[in-house]
């Protein structure tokens, strides 16, 4: 990572619009390195979208994304994606540790296979999200947070010092969440920093170290004691909070 800036993203005055509706508006966020930060808001809010634009996903209309302190279209290769789960073809005919190596591909020539460097990566990045004992399974035949499991491997095999995760945690029984949410705590903890769509609010205080609210617009961006306000999240919820006024007063207590 560029020791030049201790952002691992920096976002400047982003805005995207698909078809002339707007999804983002005018967003600024420094994102502090070696942190696990939620992306929160209601559906529709844009979460997506700010992940796909600081991936180069999509292209905005305004604004600037920089990744560890060098221009984003510079930045191949230090930020590592697991998409949502509806985005992926599960029936295709691939294995396990297949796709873990996947993680590799970019830096591997293209006149090359894989060497044996890469796949004891690809399998240490199975080990470390415990599912290595299913290596030779094909992926269609997992369960759905086994499957999400073996996307992070992927992104982790990449060797990324960024992940970016789209609702990880989407779909999955409570079990399988833990599982991942250690995934991610140890992640970190080996010095990545990873930001994460996350649509529960009742956890997100739990789950990140810091908390980005957005709806189109940046509401707020913190601790989660900072940003689980009541006052904002009436604006961001439009007045749908009442299932939410428990969480706010237990951060506030």
């Amino acid at each position: 990572m560029n020791t030049k800036s201790k952002f691992a993203i920096e976002v400047a005055h982003l805005t995207v619009s698909y078809n002339a509706r707007p999804a983002l508006l005018d967003v600024s966020v420094n994102i502090e390195a070696d942190q696990l930060v939620g992306v929160i808001g209601p559906n529709g809010a844009g979460k997506s979208t700010f992940i796909k634009a600081v991936l180069g996903f999509v292209k905005p209309d305004l604004g600037t994304v920089r990744i560890a302190g060098s221009n984003a279209q510079n930045a191949k290769g230090l930020v590592a994606y697991v998409p949502q789960r509806g985005a992926v073809d599960w029936d295709f005919p691939i294995t396990v540790k297949e796709v873990a190596l996947m993680g590799r591909y970019q830096k591997i020539p293209w006149y090359s296979s894989p060497g044996k460097k890469d796949w004891e990566t690809a399998m240490e990045a199975l080990k470390m999200v415990r599912m290595e004992e299913f290596s030779d399974r094909q992926i269609g035949e997992l369960s759905g947070g086994q499957q999400q499991r073996v996307f992070m491997a992927r992104a982790l095999a990449q060797g990324s010092n960024i992940l970016l995760l789209d609702e990880p945690f989407a779909g999955v029984d409570a079990a399988t969440e833990r599982a991942i949410l250690e995934v991610l705590d140890r992640a970190k903890k080996s010095g990545k920093t990873l930001v994460v769509v996350h649509h529960d609010l009742s956890t997100a205080a739990e789950y990140f170290d810091k908390l980005l609210l957005i709806k189109q617009r940046l509401y707020a961006y913190g601790e989660p004691t900072a940003v689980l306000q009541e006052d904002l999240l009436s604006q961001v919820y439009e007045g749908r909070l009442r299932i939410f006024k428990d969480i706010v007063k237990k951060e506030n207590t």
